[in-house]
């Protein structure tokens, strides 16, 4: 595995426990703190390949659960994996869809089995095991494959909270006997909701099955960001510093920071995607909706300090108007936008971890956006 996947921290935060760090796939290097696009179906919504690798990033996110569903492993291996098939040449990884499985998923049936349920999409009934979840992220041949866990929603009690996480404990090893593809690293994710004994109950498993990294699921559900701050420094106490560590869909500006800071490496989340496609985009100032009527003379960029595409040659009276008359490059425009917010807040984390002014840029996010994480 070391000759495909490697991670190695390069620099510390003297202040916090960020660091930045270097992990080479079999294709390229990803530097972290890292944010992933998310392509769902294998596809980042409103961009096309070309520009995300304008936009700088590394590695993007797809979901084994819906490219199973559609349009099926079968002809994504024809096309030579999933690299081939939507012409991105860097770096992939794929959740398993645990969580779409519990999330979209009707009639379903867990089991220590595995998972009986009904497509979203069709009806059709289908059964997931570990090994058949590892089979379909073996041949979607992405760089970072997850393990295939037990989702939990927020609330929920401590006594199905323990089932679901001794369920995850022992899919993880599942998962890793059936596991055999050399090129292709597998997490482990961790899973406990926010019980502390549940959370350093399925670490220190997992810990002991030497996975070459480590996902954090189940947070970001509903509960306070107290809880999920605690949980992630309990993570950080628990996790071996040596490996990388994947905070499973989260990607506020504020959250990701305090992640950071928290020794977390890696991030995806939806909602820059989504929020841009309905109109609101992220800004030095905090979030910024374009569809407002005050908009409609402002020929400012969505933001006077980005560099972005979208920044240098457009203005927020002609974005605002793109909403409003129902045009599709609003939501392309708004989309290249959000990402590359996101992107470039990973590189600055980078840079301020290394020149040690990382508590500065943790002091700013918390003034501009504490207020959308209460």
């Amino acid at each position: 595995m070391k000759d495909f996947f490697n991670y190695e921290v390069i620099a510390e935060c003297p202040h916090t426990r960020a660091r930045v760090a270097r992990m080479s796939t079999p294709h390229g290097i990803i530097e972290t703190p890292c944010f992933m696009p998310v392509g769902t179906q294998a596809t980042v919504k409103a961009m096309a390949p070309f520009e995300l690798e304008m936009l700088g990033a590394r590695i993007i996110l797809s979901n084994a659960y819906h490219l199973y569903l559609r349009p099926g492993v079968d002809i994504i291996e024809k096309a030579g994996g999933l690299h081939g098939f939507m012409g991105w040449d860097r770096a992939i990884l794929t959740d398993s869809g645990g969580f779409q499985v519990f999330s979209l998923a009707s009639l379903r049936n867990v089991s220590d089995d595995g998972v009986e349920f009904q497509s979203h999409l069709d009806g059709s009934r289908h059964f997931l095991t570990p090994a058949s979840v590892m089979a379909v992220e073996e041949s979607l041949g992405s760089d970072i494959a997850m393990c295939f866990d037990e989702c939990t929603s927020y609330p929920i009690s401590e006594e199905d909270a323990r089932r679901a996480t001794l369920r995850t404990i022992r899919w993880a090893m599942l998962c890793k006997q059936s596991h055999s593809r050399p090129d292709q690293a597998l997490f482990g994710i961790i899973q406990g909701s926010v019980f502390p004994e549940l959370r350093r109950l399925c670490g220190e498993a997992l810990v002991d099955m030497d996975f070459p990294g480590y996902g954090i699921g189940g947070l970001a559900v509903g509960e306070p960001k107290r809880m999920m701050y605690d949980v992630l420094e309990l993570m950080d106490q628990l996790l071996p510093r040596s490996k990388p560590r994947y905070l499973m869909g989260v990607g506020h500006p504020l959250d990701m920071v305090e992640a950071i800071a928290l020794g977390v490496d890696m991030f995806d989340c939806v909602l820059p995607t989504r929020n841009a496609r309905n109109g609101s985009v992220l800004t030095s100032r905090g979030m910024l909706n374009v569809r407002r009527q005050e908009l409609k003379d402002d020929l400012s960029p969505l933001d006077p300090k980005c560099n972005c595409y979208v920044c240098k040659n457009f203005s927020r009276a002609y974005i605002r108007h793109l909403h409003k008359a129902g045009e599709i490059l609003a939501s392309r425009l708004c989309t290249w936008h959000n990402l590359h917010f996101m992107l470039e807040l990973a590189r600055e984390a980078r840079r301020t971890i290394v020149d040690g002014s990382f508590p500065r840029l943790l002091e700013y996010c918390r003034k501009v956006f504490g207020d959308e994480t209460d």
